[in-house]
């Protein structure tokens, strides 16, 4: 494994909320998955070319580039152990010999210069320390004409599951989720990826803003436990006492009600859609 240097995600990624997403990478597929068509178009992936996956993940995206960039192979670069653990049964129980993961931080790994000729990513490039440097580093990576593709959540009020959050204030604090700030919405403004971008010395920038739904479970409660079990929702709930809990957990599952449909709780939601080229 290379040098961390995102050291707050890497604790995060190797603790509960890893093997979280580990566990439940099903689900999170189905959370996300609305996204990888877009984004494959978006990197063009053709037969042979080497790609890289970054903040793979469970590795559902390096997955479908294998399939298509076969023969060509691709790298799926997570700091989570708990994850790539997960993204390496899968792909050898899918038979797919032209991948592989390495536990790294995008900002810092050892790539060789020009190897790759795709990098792309599915909400896995919005929590880096220093987004200039890793973008430049990435950029150091690709071959020159190679190409860049990655899906960034768009701004709070484009994702009906944020909104949800508002319901729960009554409860305790719960994220603010400013956009342009470290996390989630990094990367929720087209004017700042345009500027990180050129400025990382990447040509041809796109934003497009693209949407779909997110599926968070069968029905309310079942969307509601899910929830529960990660991210800022779990850190609300950890610092309630047990009644107030409960209590928060009901007021989650009325708020998730009102996306119920025959389909299961389908949230809607924005993302950048985002290519550049060397």
């Amino acid at each position: 494994m290379s040098a961390i240097v995102n050291t707050e995600q890497d604790s995060a990624w190797n603790g509960d909320e890893g093997q979280y997403w580990a566990d439940h990478h099903d689900r999170w597929n189905a959370v996300n998955e609305g996204f990888n068509e877009p984004l494959l178009r978006a990197a063009a992936i053709a037969p042979g070319e080497r790609v890289l996956d970054l903040g793979c993940g469970a590795g559902q995206t390096s997955r479908l580039a294998a399939r298509r960039a076969h023969p060509g192979q691709v790298l799926g670069l997570d700091l989570s152990a708990p994850e790539l653990d997960r993204a390496r049964a899968l792909a050898a129980q899918e038979g797919l010999d032209n991948l592989r993961f390495e536990r790294g931080d995008a900002q810092v790994h050892p790539f060789s210069p020009g190897s790759f000729d795709v990098a792309l990513s599915r909400f896995g490039i919005m929590f880096f320390a220093d987004p200039a440097a890793a973008f430049a580093h990435v950029r150091g990576a690709l071959r020159p004409g190679g190409r860049l593709a990655f899906a960034s959540l768009s701004a709070p009020e484009r994702m009906d599951w944020a909104g949800l959050f508002a319901d729960l204030r009554a409860f305790g604090p719960v994220p603010d989720f400013t956009v342009g700030a470290p996390g989630m919405f990094s990367l929720a403004d087209p004017a700042t990826i345009r500027q990180l971008l050129t400025g990382a010395g990447f040509d041809d920038v796109r934003v497009d803003l693209v949407t779909a739904q997110m599926n968070f479970g069968k029905d309310a409660a079942d969307a509601a436990v899910f929830l529960a079990g990660s991210g800022p929702a779990r850190s609300l709930l950890e610092r309630l006492a047990p009644g107030e809990a409960e209590r928060a957990r009901e007021a989650m599952r009325q708020a998730l009600a009102r996306f119920e449909g025959p389909g299961g709780v389908r949230l809607n939601a924005e993302a950048c859609l985002v290519s550049a080229r060397c």
